[in-house]
């Protein structure tokens, strides 16, 4: 008879995730092939070799996050020769933002970008591309860490709508808004620090909307390099709404404007 797998053997038997690869010598070589990375794993305390430093040094040049966690971290295939590094593929291909805006313009349309500020729960970002791709966004701005990315949870709960809309990741949030700015879109932060309510800021042009994370808001870095500071008009004694449907809102709201 087999003897019974024990509770802890139990909870390390491999899990398959998605998009997920391990091992050095896979990580290095998606990233030589130009895969879209977003994320690498690395064991604290693994040993430096020249591939590992590698992988260290195409990250940093692509700007694709490392991440160091204890050896024990569950997300270390169990019985698998993932030799301390592990990467998580993109199911999509990231765009820049310095691309996606001239060929709008030249394309005769009227730009319409939304600008998400270190948004980090996946089912959130899913949900607001789903309202953004509905709503005629033409590319969704995404920093490059402390922000959800692309990934299958986020394109399920979106309804696929990410693998149809651009999604810009960027390095630099303060750029992003100078270029914004430099290309004539008026950059809108929603914010419950504003004064004036967003149906009476001027929707109908060239814009950004941008909207910030779960805990905190829009940085105030961010604050001070939009060109208007609107908030969602509400009754007394509410708080603050869930920042999908504060989206759903604004992007609807820009839709009405640029209808009339």
């Amino acid at each position: 008879m087999f003897a019974p797998m024990r509770y802890e053997e139990r909870d390390r038997r491999p899990k398959e995730i998605p998009n997920l690869i391990f091992g050095i010598h896979a990580v290095l070589e998606a990233l030589d092939s130009g895969k879209e990375i977003n994320k690498i794993i690395v064991q604290k305390g693994l040993q430096k070799s020249d591939e590992v430093e590698q992988i260290l040094k195409v990250a940093r040049n692509r700007n694709v996050p490392v991440q160091q966690v204890p050896r024990e971290n569950s997300l270390f295939p169990y019985g698998k020769n993932h030799q301390g590094v592990l990467a998580f593929i993109s199911p999509v291909t990231y765009h820049k933002l310095e691309n996606i805006l001239p060929q709008l313009f030249e394309e005769g349309k009227v730009p319409f970008i939304l600008v998400l500020d270190r948004i980090t729960d996946v089912r959130n970002f899913g949900a607001i591309a789903r309202s953004a791709y509905c709503g005629g966004v033409h590319a969704i701005v995404v920093p490059d860490t402390g922000a959800a990315q692309v990934t299958d949870d986020a394109v399920k709960t979106s309804a696929g709508a990410l693998l149809k809309i651009p999604v810009c990741r960027e390095s630099n949030m303060k750029t992003v808004m100078e270029l914004l700015n430099q290309s004539g879109l008026a950059t809108v932060a929603c914010t419950e620090k504003a004064n004036k309510h967003l149906p009476f800021a001027d929707l109908s042009g060239p814009i950004a909307i941008i909207l910030g994370s779960e805990e905190d808001g829009i940085s105030n870095d961010i604050i001070r390099r939009a060109s208007q500071i609107t908030k969602i008009p509400m009754e007394m004694g509410v708080g603050s709404l869930n920042v999908s449907v504060a989206a759903g809102i604004a992007i609807y709201e820009t839709v009405r404007q640029r209808m009339m």
